[in-house]
């Protein structure tokens, strides 16, 4: 370790102490996510919803493409509205309207401010209040149920090829018949109220709903807390404090100005002769560029959409590529392009790291890779098209299909032959660099090299910890850490290490 023995001990104390506190709060995402209650039912004790129905229309969202197509609490695409948010405003305004018309035969908007005043602070103790008793059950009055009858029936009708609708779907970008079956709509309808009903019910011992107040509502008192309020102020505080601290210690802390680099005479990469491992990943930069030329162009066409609605220029094409799936290859082939890239310029680094030589069978193991790259890509594009166009059966579209989800859209079959390429290009790049450690000199820009690499192959293993049936709140958990720690931070962190590096070698 040497003259940087201090900073490594600084790089585990914050690694130790920010994966406490993800696990820490990994735990309470577990013990404190909001319950899915065995039924609701009616005044009478008939049972309206059950578990299997809720759990049944979180499949039905995910084969339209999740949160490709409008969010839910807040997380996934915005060209149709946040369902949540939706059901909520929608099933209080018909709350409101059924309970003005019995008691004063006329719809809320036309009552006076005293009449308003009297049914809203009446609506909030009802959707505030409501509770899962001890055997799990929630108890829905009357006029509650009426209220999801209604708001459920406009979904029903949206996700269909009601004519009533169709301009809505236009707005929302939405094709025809998003889900052709009638009981996949009505269980749909049932998931979208449990998410609805978190966000409106107060959490046991508080005075704030399962989803802390969001979204706002006034209708129901839907503001925020003093403690979101706080935290908000405090993390921008702790961000411009931080950042001052570090240009404090960078400014003030040096002991001298660096000089200025000297340039080699000729440059260095000029000298490298291409071994066999790195000529072959020509192809791996060819399918990068070609990749990335697929995605701006699905991304002129979701954008398009949004001005159009179903249509491209005239031609309706939602029918055949509608915006849930169109937004779907656009980011996967962001993310395909992006680590294609990575991988290949850590095996063009490897055989440098090495001396120069390929270890035995690299250029092998880099065509191996390429070509599973390869039916990953084509696998899952068309798994999403099977899926969104429910052309495969419903229980093989979380495997082979859509699982649903932002950023990991692909089905799990396609997620894992993805970890295992990963962990495959782990094992050429272990192969390919662990040589490097028997060498003379300094060895800390190398050990940060491998630990990236490693860090790489191993953290988007997180992926596969839900299931299609896992609680929305556990599975946004480990698809944070995937997209954050795996996508942004690792990557950056590898890149940066391996620049250094390869400049440093050649040096």
């Amino acid at each position: 370790m040497g003259q940087y023995k201090k900073f490594w001990f600084l790089l585990v104390a914050v690694l130790i102490g920010a994966f406490s506190i993800l696990g820490y709060y990994g735990f309470e995402i577990y013990r404190e996510a909001p319950p899915i209650p065995k039924q609701y039912v009616t005044e009478q004790g008939e049972p309206v919803i059950t578990h299997d129905n809720i759990l049944h229309g979180q499949t039905a969202w995910q084969t339209t493409g999740g949160m490709q197509l409008g969010s839910v609490w807040g997380h996934g695409a915005y060209q149709a509205p946040d369902w949540t948010a939706d059901w909520l405003h929608r099933e209080l305004t018909n709350w409101l309207d059924i309970v003005a018309n019995q008691e004063y035969g006329k719809n809320f908007a036309d009552l006076n401010d005293d009449q308003q005043t009297i049914l809203k602070s009446r609506l909030t103790k009802e959707y505030r209040g409501s509770k899962v008793d001890e055997n799990g059950t929630v108890v829905l009055s009357a006029n509650r149920l009426a209220a999801m009858d209604k708001t459920a029936q406009y979904y029903i009708s949206l996700y269909g090829d009601d004519p009533a609708t169709k301009a809505t779907r236009e707005h929302f970008a939405m094709k025809d018949n998003t889900l052709p079956s009638l009981e996949a709509r009505q269980d749909l309808a049932k998931f979208f109220f449990w998410t609805a009903w978190t966000a409106s019910a107060e959490r046991p011992n508080t005075h704030a709903t399962y989803t802390n107040n969001w979204p706002h509502e006034p209708l129901i008192n839907n503001v925020p807390t003093p403690e979101n309020v706080i935290w908000s102020i405090a993390s921008i505080v702790f961000l411009i404090a931080g950042i001052g601290f570090v240009v404090w210690i960078w400014s003030f802390k040096r002991r001298e100005d660096e000089k200025d680099p000297i340039s080699p005479e000729v440059d260095p990469l000029t000298k490298l002769q291409l071994t066999p491992s790195q000529k072959a990943l020509g192809k791996y930069l060819f399918t990068v560029l070609a990749l990335f030329f697929v995605q701006v162009n699905l991304g002129a066409v979701v954008a398009h959409y949004t001005v159009e609605g179903q249509e491209f220029y005239g031609l309706d094409i939602s029918q055949y590529l509608p915006y849930s799936l169109v937004r779907t290859w656009h980011i996967q082939a962001a993310l395909f392009w992006i680590a294609m890239a990575f991988l290949a310029g850590g095996l063009f680094l490897a055989p440098i790291i090495n001396g120069g030589k390929d270890p035995k069978y690299q250029k092998l193991g880099v065509d191996v890779l390429f070509w599973a790259l390869v039916v990953l890509v084509v696998g899952s594009f068309t798994g999403s098209y099977l899926a969104i166009a429910h052309i495969i059966p419903e229980e093989w579209s979380f495997l082979f299909g859509h699982q649903g989800y932002e950023f990991i859209d692909l089905g799990r079959f396609w997620q894992a032959v993805k970890f295992a390429g990963i962990l495959f290009w782990l094992v050429l790049m272990l192969r390919g660099t662990v040589n490097a450690f028997k060498q003379p000199g300094d060895k800390n820009l190398l050990a940060l090299f491998f630990a990236s690499v490693i860090a790489i192959g191993l953290f988007y293993g997180p992926a596969l910890f839900y299931g299609e049936h896992t609680h929305l709140s556990v599975m946004e958990y480990w698809r944070w850490w995937v997209v954050h720690l795996w996508v942004e931070g690792f990557f950056e962190v590898f890149s940066v290490a391996a620049l250094s590096f390869i400049f440093v070698s050649l040096g």
